[in-house]
């Protein structure tokens, strides 16, 4: 027998059955308006998404007790929770489905009896009043007593008692509070509940839209923390960091950080070395042990790196396409062919993606200026350039190609030149003009994750050098004391 059966013989059932039913309408009840509404928190440090209620996201945002989830926010301004799903096919995605339908099904079938039942109404009406302090700031507390006060247990269970209750009144009511309270996003959804013809299906699209709003105060909460949480973060980490050194690390070292800066050491300049070693994250070799200490941001480095490997190959492809003069005599030809070509390797992610997507470009290079030349009622490229294009272009799947190369020796300085600017950006260099936005936003990237961990490492960093070069200053005393000069010593040699 379901549910709605179930309730349907609440004339003759036993004692003790309507208290089972009430309790479990009340399960059905709390799970079909999302009460306990859970949020994806997105993957940190490679571990898998969290997911967490809006009371933990407020416990997080308040209290620094989580490193990653600091370093996160200090450094994504696009970190954002997201509405927690169970998976459909899941056992859990069932359960919620059926409970939901289930919760729903009992609504309905009471509301359609005559005289009408509102036990189910009565009960999502109270939780709605319980849902609205989460959706609304402590601000707005005049409107938290109003709806309090309209939404009262005792005042609904006497219109019920008394045959007056109006349901789609109060389906009016909260609809006018959400549309006063939402975010201007959520106006669209807001309004289409005045649409809806069927009082069931209103409130469950009501819930649906509180769904909504409880994600997006738990992104407000967020972007209130942010400005704390970046302003604390580096002091946080840096005890962390501190705290770890004394009980757990010991001597052990970091072999791969130390040898990454000492790869890069520029005499005895320690601020030089460390800068030229952040240089070179841009484009870490592949051979070479990742820097322990900036290992939380390995995957963000490696993303700025391909950032920057694609602005390097779309700046060389649209310097090789202004062979053409219809590419380098025409702006607006040339500003829309860099256009087409950025879209094309977007989603170069890994080298075994670049020689397909050159591929691709070139094609888009000989289809675009050919159709220019068309329409400009010119000869289309002849074999001979359309070759010696194609050249050039699959040439670029060679790292050591000039014109790669040279587009990279400009990034590369440019990237410097701003590194050391105060806040300030110089004009493009040359080949990278049309992707200007892209430059600057990589640029504001990759600047903010550097002086990030520096502010956390850098002295870190400091006694690493320091302890190195101390090293080799006693060696040097050391041969230097014993009398006997490099020559001398070999000379000495059987």
């Amino acid at each position: 027998m379901d549910a709605q059966d179930k309730k349907s013989e609440q004339g003759g059932q036993p004692a003790g059955q309507s208290e089972l039913d009430e309790r479990r309408m009340r399960t059905d009840s709390e799970s079909s308006v999302e009460s306990m509404t859970r949020f994806v928190l997105p993957s940190l440090d490679g571990t898998p998404p969290k997911i967490v209620t809006l009371d933990e996201v407020s416990s997080m945002f308040k209290n620094l007790r989580n490193m990653e989830l600091a370093h996160e926010i200090a450094l994504n301004p696009d970190f954002k929770l997201q509405k927690y799903e169970p998976p459909s096919d899941s056992l859990e995605g069932a359960i919620k489905k059926m409970v939901h339908k289930a919760f729903w099904d009992i609504l309905r079938e009471q509301l359609e009896r005559r005289p009408p039942s509102y036990d189910q109404a009565i009960r999502l009406l109270a939780e709605i009043r319980e849902l609205f302090p989460q959706l609304l700031s402590p601000m707005q507390e005049r409107v938290l007593t109003h709806i309090n006060e309209v939404l009262d247990d005792s005042v609904i269970r006497q219109q019920a008692e008394q045959g007056t209750l109006d349901f789609r009144a109060y389906a009016t009511f909260v609809i006018n509070i959400l549309a006063r309270s939402c975010s201007p996003a959520r106006d669209e959804a807001v309004e289409a509940l005045r649409d809806c013809g069927d009082v069931v299906e209103t409130f469950r699209s009501i819930l649906e839209v509180m769904t909504l709003m409880k994600l997006d105060m738990a992104n407000f909460m967020l972007a209130l923390a942010r400005a704390e949480i970046a302003a604390n973060s580096v002091q946080y980490e840096k005890e962390k960091f501190s705290k770890y050194l004394k009980e757990f690390h010991g001597n052990a070292g970091f072999p791969a950080t130390e040898d990454w800066l000492q790869r890069h050491r520029s005499g005895s300049n320690k601020d030089e070395t460390i800068y030229n070693a952040y240089m070179q994250l841009i484009d870490y070799p592949a051979d070479k042990e990742f820097p322990e200490l900036l290992r939380i941001d390995k995957d963000r480095f490696e993303g700025l790196s391909w950032r920057a490997q694609r602005l390097i190959l779309c700046a060389s492809l649209i310097s090789i396409a202004q062979s053409t003069p219809i590419i380098s005599q025409r702006r607006e030809n040339r500003i829309k062919l860099s256009q087409e070509l950025d879209v094309i390797v977007q989603d170069v992610k890994n080298q075994d993606q670049v020689a397909t997507a050159i591929e691709s470009c070139y094609e888009q290079i000989r289809s675009f200026v050919n159709k220019a030349l068309e329409q400009e009622k010119a000869p289309a490229m002849s074999d001979a350039d359309q070759a010696a294009l194609k050249t050039q272009v699959l040439n670029l799947a060679n790292k050591a190609s000039p014109v790669l190369s040279l587009m990279a020796k400009r990034l590369d300085g440019y990237v410097r030149v701003t590194l050391r600017s105060n806040g300030s950006i110089p004009p493009p260099p040359a080949g990278f003009a049309d992707y200007q936005e892209e430059l600057v936003a990589f640029i504001a990237s990759f600047r903010r994750l550097v002086s990030y961990n520096h502010a956390v490492f850098g002295e870190h960093f400091h006694q690493i050098l320091n302890k190195t070069m101390a090293g080799e200053e006693t060696e040097s005393t050391a041969a230097t004391g014993s009398g006997v000069s490099a020559g001398q010593a070999q000379t000495a040699k059987p």
